[in-house]
């Protein structure tokens, strides 16, 4: 039996009969979490701008055998974010799971007294304010329905300083404690909500920025303890765990998929 098929047998049922939307699908990490969240057994609905990226995403998942709907929206738009989520109702019924991974990089290197402040706002409006917006409509759906679980995409610059990319490094650490906060409010309600930091995984936007700088992936290979980049699948499968009844005791938790990098 090969290594893919154990895989997949090790995963099915763990999302079975679920429905989970997942932000940022078109691509990246957010196309491995979708796909993986759909081989544990759950009905995924992708949400992106890139709608040519996210319909790949859904025929990968049809393929594979399970149900997939794309929905097109901006996670800083309050009223994308709203219709997103009442898509999926409407569809479906109910939210069990959700995954933020929606975000952007900022694309800037500079340092804090020289960064620009429309590419600031930017980034604090995607990956942040995203974040909450997201957080704000699935938590009231997950209230009406008695419980669920959710996932914000952060990142190891959200547990440990950086010397560049300041707006980046703010977006994530507010993620964390956004994260936090929410879990504290609602773990009463039945709902858990939770966080994934990785490191530099193999990605598109990785590629993006490394090709750009080609230093740069040297210097993160020689910072990482493994000596390599995670994949989109490590991430993926750490957020199926937190979304799955595995982890039934886990909420305010900063997960770390790092390769050991925040052990040093």
């Amino acid at each position: 039996m090969n290594t893919d098929k154990r895989e997949e047998e090790s995963l099915a049922g763990l999302l079975q009969r679920k429905v989970a939307l997942v932000t940022g699908g078109g691509s990246g990490l957010g196309r491995a979490t979708a796909l993986t969240l759909a081989r544990a057994g759950a009905k995924v609905v992708v949400a992106d701008l890139d709608e040519a990226g996210s319909k790949e995403t859904c025929r990968g998942i049809e393929v594979a055998g399970a149900e997939a709907h794309f929905v097109k929206g901006d996670v800083s738009k309050a009223e994308d974010v709203a219709a997103m989520v009442d898509a999926v109702v409407k569809r479906h019924g109910r939210l069990d799971c959700a995954v933020n991974n929606a975000g952007i990089g900022g694309g800037l290197f500079a340092a804090t007294a020289d960064y620009d402040e429309a590419a600031w706002n930017r980034v604090i409006a995607v990956n942040l304010t995203g974040v909450w917006l997201c957080l704000r409509s699935e938590l009231k759906q997950m209230q009406k329905q008695g419980g669920g679980a959710i996932v914000n995409m952060a990142s190891v610059a959200g547990l440990v300083g950086s010397r560049v990319g300041c707006a980046y490094a703010a977006s994530k650490h507010g993620v964390v404690g956004l994260t936090k906060a929410a879990a504290l409010e609602y773990a009463q309600a039945n709902i858990r909500v939770n966080a994934v930091c990785p490191s530099w995984i193999e990605t598109p936007l990785t590629r993006k920025a490394t090709d750009a700088r080609p230093e740069l992936l040297e210097h993160i290979l020689a910072r990482q303890p493994t000596g390599k980049l995670g994949t989109p699948e490590d991430v993926a499968n750490a957020v199926l765990w937190l979304c799955s009844d595995l982890a039934a005791f886990v909420t305010g938790h900063a997960l770390p998929v790092d390769g050991g990098f925040t052990a040093q």
